[in-house]
């Protein structure tokens, strides 16, 4: 053994679990057409079946994750500037 793993890429792992998906081969039959492991086929499959669902519902929930990201940020530059601005205030003697 050489001891170096091939990497796939994200492109190929989505076809073959499209494949896998369709049903129209065997795991074992695709495993073969891309020469890779059968396991590999199984695991892309279930990953791309838990990942189909949060492709659905996700969307909203991650809108709204990045909204309060986004405003934490926002509230944590004002008080930067607010602070700023007191101090330069102090410093010039206003």
């Amino acid at each position: 053994m050489t001891g170096t793993r091939k990497r796939y890429s994200a492109d190929f792992k989505a076809k073959v679990a499209l494949e896998a998906l369709r049903g129209e081969l065997t795991a074992a039959q695709l495993a073969t057409k891309h020469a890779i492991h059968p396991t590999m086929v199984n695991e892309w499959k279930r990953q791309a079946r838990t990942g189909l669902a949060s492709l659905f519902s996700g969307r909203a929930e991650a809108i709204e994750a990045v909204r309060e990201g986004e405003l934490d940020r926002l509230h944590a530059k004002i008080g930067q500037l607010v602070v700023e601005r007191d101090f330069l205030a102090k410093v010039s003697g206003r």
